[in-house]
């Protein structure tokens, strides 16, 4: 099979494990680093709500493991309406996948069966398998027993929410990457009149880079505020 999925998902330039904000889970990173070079886990499930970066997480780890010469794909099951379970057929060949929001096919009987080969063909070859959800393995609503099971075998991180602060870190470095100046009082303000979704908060961003950039205006309260509603 082709080593890329045929998703049309760029993974993105800012989309890297040193953006990541690893302050409310230590261990993380190493355990990251040492799935990519086969000294650690080869299955690991991550766990957590919209916030926690989960998907930054994934698409990073699928990066760096393509720098490091792995054959790799992200596969976004939040869009599964999309794919086929047919897919999966062959994807054990990849040295390392990550698959994000598994959760979001529970109860779709051909996804979960499909899943539950693809991880026993894996296991077999010992692929690296990264998973995201929203709850913990044994806590997702998976109905197929045998696929929960396996799921649950490998080490589950449960991603801690960051605060205020680690989002204006967060936030920050995102800014940079897109070459704004983000000050610590503007920061603070959206953070404090705008959602905590990370998610929100870096859609926000594009929108005030495109604005800023259009208008000529540095990111300050006056210039961003308006926006906060919209």
């Amino acid at each position: 099979m082709a080593d890329q999925l045929p998703l049309g998902l760029s993974l993105g330039k800012s989309t890297q494990l040193g953006s990541y904000l690893f302050d409310a889970n230590p261990s993380l990173a190493a355990m990251l680093s040492a799935q990519r070079d086969g000294s650690g886990e080869w299955q690991l499930f991550v766990s957590g709500d919209q916030a926690s970066g989960k998907t930054h997480l994934l698409l990073a780890q699928t990066r760096e493991a393509e720098a490091q010469g792995l054959r790799a794909a992200y596969l976004p099951l939040a869009q599964h309406h999309e794919l086929d379970p047919q897919m999966l057929e062959g994807m054990e060949q990849l040295d390392f996948i990550a698959i994000d929001d598994i959760d979001a096919i529970a109860g779709n009987a051909a996804w979960e069966e499909a899943l539950f080969h693809l991880y026993n063909r894996m296991k077999d070859r010992k692929a690296k398998l990264l998973v995201s959800a929203k709850d913990a393995a044994k806590n997702t609503q998976i109905k197929l027993p045998d696929l929960r099971s396996r799921l649950s075998w490998g080490v589950n991180v449960d991603l801690k929410p960051l605060n205020d602060q680690q989002r204006l870190i967060v936030l920050t470095k995102k800014a940079q990457e897109r070459g704004l100046t983000l000050s610590e009082d503007v920061g603070n303000y959206i953070i404090t009149h705008f959602s905590r979704d990370l998610h929100a908060l870096v859609k926000l961003l594009d929108q005030l880079d495109h604005d800023s950039l259009a208008e000529q205006r540095q990111l300050t309260i006056p210039f961003v505020k308006p926006r906060l509603s919209l």
